[in-house]
């Protein structure tokens, strides 16, 4: 594979240039227009103006948890408990609906305090208590428990009263951005939300569906803008830089997705008219052209035992002669055949120069980081020439990363 130098990718973003609030109004942020090479600008609230009446939008539905945990030690020793993902169960939504213990993938700052034993954190009426288990890498694997302290009947204390999300929306804090270089607030409960955010899950907002409002989603229906939704569940690997000279070397990270059927019969009948809202609408759009490869080469009974899961370069290895069309259909043939309404897979798919799109024609998304996978998605997506886009948005007042502007790029 010819090597991939990340700092091809880089280019000075001066601090003053990220945005650390949002706009008082979502959808008067600034809108970049690329197609062929020309450059423009709008306000996002006439975003209409530049998807054609014929297109499927298709958004990320994730919510972000308040997934920062906060305790302290008797000696006064802070201690943060980051979920990352859930193990056991391993489904988000089995694992925030449990109601007395559950197991999470977790990052812990200022592990050289927590040597050994439990963690407590209380408030007047819930008490959750967490155990680190076991190490890989940098992540940990840690127990949680907790228990309703309020009316406790008079053998004891309620136990399981209460969901680990509920749980979570009570004691955890929304975790922002780290190049926010703040803390949270509690405007961020809000603002750091999607106005269509429902299935909860993720750990950093897909921040291009930020900027959307009813009155731009009214308008769009209202032009005949087909609308449908998917959910990938945004991990903190999303903030991990590349580190190694060749991106290539980058190992990229896991996410978790699940794409209703109506949505890929959605895809499967408007190709080549497809707006993905987002990198993560994006990654998944793109993940399910090989998931559809997958049940089209192989029996379905190989896909019993173990998780569906797109490989890193799996786009770049052999050919990929179906079409979009055949690929969608062969993933909705697969549902049907297991009586399932929602295809849940996994992807780590990395999308960089020189990959071959085959599901999505425009994308919206914020100015993203320097040396990061999300700038090699972007290249990849206008054909190399994401200097053009990110030159322009520097020398006109652009606001970077999540709470910035916006771009609507064409990948004709």
């Amino acid at each position: 594979m010819e090597i991939l130098r990340i700092d091809d990718f880089n280019y000075p973003l001066p601090d003053e240039r990220i945005a650390k609030y949002p706009l008082k109004e979502r959808d008067h942020s600034k809108l970049l227009v690329y197609r062929n090479g020309q450059v423009g600008e709008d306000r996002f609230y006439n975003i209409g103006d530049y998807i054609p009446d014929s297109s499927l939008l298709v958004y990320n539905n994730t919510r972000v948890i308040q997934a920062r945990l906060v305790f302290h030690k008797d000696s006064g020793a802070r201690i943060e408990v980051f979920c990352l993902e859930p193990l056991i169960p391993h489904d988000y939504a089995l694992s925030l609906g449990s109601t007395d213990c559950c197991i999470w993938k977790c990052m812990i700052g200022n592990l050289k305090k927590w040597k050994e034993g439990k963690l407590t954190l209380s408030t007047d009426n819930f008490e959750l208590s967490a155990e680190r288990l076991s190490t890989t890498g940098n992540t940990h694997e840690v127990r949680f428990t907790w228990r309703n302290l309020e009316n406790p009947p008079a053998g004891g204390n309620v136990e399981g009263a209460l969901s680990f999300a509920e749980i979570l929306d009570a004691m955890g804090e929304l975790p922002i951005p780290p190049y926010l270089n703040r803390a949270t607030e509690e405007s961020d409960k809000t603002t750091y939300q999607t106005i269509y955010s429902r299935i909860k899950g993720s750990v950093a907002a897909p921040t291009a569906g930020l900027h959307f409002t009813d009155a731009v989603l009214d308008d769009l229906r209202h032009r005949g803008v087909r609308m449908t939704e998917l959910t990938l569940h945004v991990g903190a690997g999303t903030f991990q830089p590349v580190k190694t000279e060749d991106a290539n070397l980058h190992t990229m990270h896991t996410e978790i997705i699940a794409v209703p059927r109506k949505a890929i019969a959605d895809i499967r009948d408007n190709v080549g008219h497809i707006v993905a809202v987002g990198t993560t609408s994006m990654r998944t759009l793109e993940s399910l052209y090989f998931i559809g490869e997958h049940f089209f080469n192989s029996p379905i009974h190989q896909f019993a035992d173990s998780p569906i899961h797109v490989a890193q370069f799996e786009p770049y290895e052999g050919e990929h002669t179906l079409t979009t069309q055949q690929s969608m259909q062969a993933i909705l043939d697969y549902l049907d055949a297991t009586h399932q309404d929602t295809l849940h897979a996994e992807t780590q798919i990395m999308i960089k120069p020189g990959y071959e799109f085959h599901v999505v024609n425009q994308l919206i998304t914020n100015f993203h980081q320097p040396k990061s996978t999300l700038l090699l998605l972007v290249s990849a997506f206008v054909k190399g020439d994401w200097h053009t886009i990110y030159d322009y948005a520097l020398s006109h007042d652009f606001r970077f990363l999540s709470y910035g502007d916006s771009s609507i790029l064409f990948h004709d």
